[in-house]
């Protein structure tokens, strides 16, 4: 059996796979209400990472508890974690402060100013990205604020790492991980010394690379027996969780595209290029699968108030009592393509890079008060969504990204009929939707890396489409004008 970590801002959720059937055995997630995002001031956001280690201890007491299954049976483990927080050390491995998570805003000036002083040469042409709002701007961030503190830092880390560190007691990262915080060359294929030069960031931060997909340590024999494991569990994959989630559903080779719509939204997909957008609308990644024989990028699309949005949504509508998703979505079904002129922006949650990283704020626009009704506000957050993230979509084919076919997991915001409708007609793909999530990819990584798998190819036996949705032709011309509309209101700047 092997065991996927997914290490969310909202939760982690645990999964354990049957490497023989490839079927997933358990499946829980800890805490059952979302976890708290500090914002000490406005545009910050950070957690603890003690938090999320947590999470992993109590999911794992909680599969324990409620299933059968025997934790002294899993072989090896798997990571998946949420991209470009920055989690700083001491040489005890002590945490120094909060995590700056991913919708963190206070690091764009430092990111845009780099740019700026490196050239558009050097950041699209070497990092195929502006250092924007990513974790190396961040950690410019705390150099600048907080001297004292950076003094102490013997190593800067993912999420992902952090829980890897916790498992296994040594500090490592990859290649996929650096390049999501602008740390990477890639034409040098090596980490980016004139971005930590320029920064004066001491290289000997940066821990020591490990396959994403292969040999990453293995759990301590402490932690082990705290956990309920056998000594020697493996640790065998890591990715963040836009790559994993592409990894989940076997987005693998160039032209193909995932999607997900958590607590942000994105499409993602596969190329075998270097490319680079200059206006940094979309950004490429290191993909989980790359080697040296074959070169696999990720370009990521990204909205980050999806399911953020529909959460806060039924919040707000919930002070007379328990408001469920099904309900809101129920009642989108109700309201016509358009929501009847009602548009919602959902650019509530930081910085937005489809928009170079301006912070636009969410907005709600053409409320008629004769007219609208709680549907209508339900329809348009998800149109708003959809439309938000059709808006990177455009910039991803532009760049020779395929468009014909989008593959997805259920759950989140694709449990919803009129989005997942709604996704397919806007981007004119059809949705392909698989019974998966990203702990089951990476507990399916993990066998892949433990060498339980003897290919991809095998690995992915198991993985079963389960629908498929088509864009509606006889829809097409009201599904363009609904987003013509929401493109018109936009509070761009």
């Amino acid at each position: 059996m092997f065991l996927g970590l997914d290490i969310g801002s909202s939760s982690t959720k645990l999964a354990v796979l049957d490497g023989e059937s490839g079927r997933t055995l358990a499946a829980v997630a800890y805490p059952d209400t979302e976890l708290e995002i500090s914002s000490p001031q406005a545009g910050f956001a950070e957690q603890d990472p003690d938090t999320w280690w947590h999470c992993v201890e109590q999911g794992l007491a909680k599969i324990a508890a409620t299933t059968d299954i025997d934790l002294k049976h899993i072989e090896a483990i798997g990571i998946s974690y949420q991209m470009h927080g920055l989690v700083l050390v001491d040489d005890q491995q002590q945490v120094l402060r909060p995590s700056i998570i991913w919708c963190d805003s206070r690091a764009v000036p430092y990111g845009d100013a780099a740019l700026t002083e490196l050239g558009d040469d050097y950041c699209f042409g070497h990092l195929l990205n502006s250092p924007g709002n990513f974790t190396a701007a961040k950690l410019r961030w705390v150099q600048e604020n907080q001297p004292k503190l950076f003094t102490r830092i013997d190593k800067v880390m993912l999420p992902g790492d952090y829980i890897a560190m916790r498992l296994s007691g040594q500090v490592t990262t990859t290649a996929s991980g650096l390049s999501e915080g602008t740390f990477w060359d890639y034409r040098e294929r090596a980490p980016a010394q004139t971005l930590l030069d320029h920064w004066q960031i001491p290289a000997a931060l940066l821990p020591a690379r490990v396959p994403n997909i292969g040999e990453q340590g293995v759990v301590s024999d402490a932690v082990a027996a705290q956990l309920g494991l056998k000594s020697g569990v493996k640790i065998s994959y890591r990715a963040g969780d836009q790559p994993n989630n592409a990894f989940s559903l076997n987005v693998r080779e160039p032209g193909e595209v995932a999607a997900t719509a958590g607590t942000s939204g994105v499409i993602y997909g596969v190329t075998e290029h270097n490319v680079a957008d200059r206006q940094s609308r979309v950004n490429t990644f290191v993909h989980v699968t790359d080697s040296e024989a074959q070169r696999r990028n990720g370009v990521l699309v990204c909205v980050n108030g999806t399911g953020r949005l529909y959460s806060w949504l039924r919040k707000m509508l919930a002070t007379g009592g328990e408001v469920s998703y099904p309900l809101l979505n129920e009642l989108a079904a109700k309201v016509p393509i358009g929501s009847e002129g009602l548009v919602f922006h959902p650019f509530g949650n930081g910085a937005e890079r489809i928009f170079q990283n301006q912070n636009l704020g969410a907005h709600i626009r053409h409320i008629d008060f004769n007219r609208h009704g709680l549907g209508h506000m339900v329809r348009a957050a998800q149109e708003g969504i959809v439309f938000a993230l059709n808006q990177g979509f455009d910039v991803l084919k532009s760049i020779g990204g395929s468009c014909e076919v989008i593959k997805v997991a259920k759950g989140n915001m694709f449990l919803s009929g009129v989005f997942a409708h709604t996704f397919a007609s806007t981007t004119q793909a059809a949705i392909e939707i698989y019974d998966t999530d990203g702990a089951a990819g990476a507990a399916r990584g993990a066998a892949l890396g433990s060498a339980y798998y003897a290919s991809a190819n095998e690995a992915f036996a198991g993985l079963k489409c389960i629908d498929v949705i088509e864009p509606d032709a006889a829809q097409a011309e009201q599904y363009q004008a609904a987003y013509q509309h929401w493109q018109e209101q936009l509070p761009v700047a």
